[in-house]
């Protein structure tokens, strides 16, 4: 079990949407110190000023994209608030709806960029520190988009498929190692966090973001290996499996609706 009370917590992107909420739980669970990164000022100085009657809370800007940013932002924290002791990586974006012919190399380059090298550049340069007292715990937020193909989401997904594989490579590393510095991987469906506006999805719905917060910190806390959120979602890989592969995009996509969910996106304006 890892424990959230009198811990330490760093949540990339968490000036908002989930990250922003999972901040707030964490300090209600009684962590000594939340530490936000984010990329935008104006929302971290708001989230510090909301959160500083919970607990300690501390904001920096950073581009988790930027390896040397991230390299002299965490020597920042271990000098302004010592070690970190769970790492959330929960920064994201998706650039648009457009099928792959229409996207530009610039949305290729940032999505890849955010989604699948930040978590790494961020979780490389903590982990050495959890390694050396043997204790800590990296939950990397990937996405239900990551474990199945859907179009007009082809670099997101290709970005989310990566962040899984390296996820859980990560995990069996340290697992064979035999590691007490936990990986957890969390795959969910769309949250209605204004990042999927537009989205339309009829038989499984579009989850709330209190939920989904609650979801990740109990699997931090239970150091579940893979949270899909919800548990439904963990039995895509079952189906694509036994499917014939038309007949899984037969049923998920136009039965399910799946493939049609993007049709309308229109995204955080």
């Amino acid at each position: 079990m890892t424990k959230i009370k009198d811990n330490c917590v760093l949540i990339t992107g968490g000036a908002s949407g989930i990250g922003r909420i999972m901040g707030r739980m964490a300090l209600e669970k009684g962590a000594n110190c939340v530490i936000i990164w984010d990329i935008n000022q104006a929302n971290i100085d708001s989230t510090v000023k909301e959160f500083e009657a919970l607990g300690k809370v501390k904001g920096y800007i950073v581009n988790v994209a930027d390896n040397k940013v991230v390299t002299a932002a965490y020597q920042q924290v271990c000098e302004e608030c010592g070690h970190v002791d769970i790492l959330i990586n929960c920064a994201g974006i998706i650039t648009s709806n457009k099928t792959f012919d229409q996207v530009t190399e610039e949305e290729i380059v940032r999505t890849i960029n955010i989604n699948t090298i930040a978590p790494m550049f961020v979780a490389r340069a903590m982990l050495p520190d959890m390694l050396k007292r043997n204790q800590g715990h990296i939950c990397n937020i990937a996405s239900a988009g990551g474990m199945l193909g859907n179009p007009k989401m082809s670099v997101y997904g290709a970005s989310k498929w990566g962040a899984i594989g390296w996820s859980e490579s990560m995990r069996i590393e340290l697992q064979s190692s035999k590691s007490r510095v936990r990986v957890t991987t969390v795959a969910p469906y769309y949250i209605s966090t204004g990042m999927f506006d537009g989205v339309k999805s009829s038989i499984i719905p579009v989850l709330k973001p209190e939920y989904v917060s609650r979801k990740i910190l109990k699997a931090i806390e239970k150091n579940k290996i893979f949270a899909g959120i919800p548990f439904s979602s963990h039995f895509i890989r079952f189906w694509q499996a036994i499917l014939p592969t038309r007949v899984f995009d037969w049923f998920f996509g136009e039965v399910f609706g799946i493939y049609h969910t993007m049709d309308k996106f229109t995204g955080r304006k």
